[in-house]
């Protein structure tokens, strides 16, 4: 599913990424662990396609088949969402739509009708216990109910991969044991590959694999 080699990425002066190498199978799901500034989330947006890798290093990131440094900026965007769901610590739900509308939001990218786009939204809100809260607004929705609108918005175009940076660092020990056993629920029903960004140990255990990362290297 996810194939890189030696990525590198560069802020300046500042070496972020210092020849990251990563094998990650399809329906598998990944913890990635480490000290702040030890560059997970840096490498988890290369990844997730939102940054590029250096041009000037010999470096080659191909997910599902596909080279995405060979992408122009238009194919980049629609593989993106295609074929990658992510979710955020802040749930970055738009405050003025209902978690419907959030959900469909990029269904309608895709370029889904309203009809498919909502019944789609529906079945995923169905799924994560959010049947009568459709209409509800992100304000009106408790920390929990805004992470499984999120999670669902993710899921909306039946990515392959899913990309979660902190995902239950801004939630209570209850919803944040919910949502892991969540993650597992998803792979098992619907086989999706998911990469995740945590300082939380019991979620990076529960993981297939576990990597940790260490001033811009991933650890042997």
């Amino acid at each position: 599913m996810i194939k890189a080699t030696n990525i590198h990425k560069n802020y300046g002066d500042l070496h972020v990424l210092k020849g990251v190498d990563l094998d990650i199978k399809k329906g598998e799901i990944v913890s990635i662990v480490g000290a702040s500034g030890a560059g997970k989330t840096t490498l988890l947006q290369i990844l997730g396609t939102l940054d590029q890798i250096d041009k000037k290093s010999a470096s080659t990131l191909v997910i599902n088949n596909t080279s995405i440094p060979e992408l122009g900026d238009k194919a980049l965007a629609r593989f993106r969402n295609a074929h990658i769901g992510f979710i955020f610590q802040f749930h970055q739900l738009l405050p003025e739509f209902s978690a419907l509308e959030n959900v469909c939001i990029p269904a309608f990218i895709f370029g889904k009708t309203k009809t498919q786009a909502e019944t789609r939204a529906k079945e995923l809100l169905d799924f994560l216990g959010l049947s009568d809260r459709y209409h509800h607004k992100p304000s009106e929705l408790s920390g929990g109910e805004q992470q499984r609108v999120a999670v669902a918005r993710a899921l909306v175009n039946n990515p392959e991969l899913i990309f979660a940076d902190e995902p239950s660092g801004n939630l209570d020990s209850e919803s944040a044991e919910n949502l892991h056993n969540l993650f597992f629920k998803l792979r098992d029903e619907f086989g999706q590959t998911f990469v995740i960004v945590t300082h939380n140990t019991e979620l990076a255990d529960m993981a297939d694999r576990k990597l940790t990362m260490v001033d811009g290297r991933v650890m042997p």
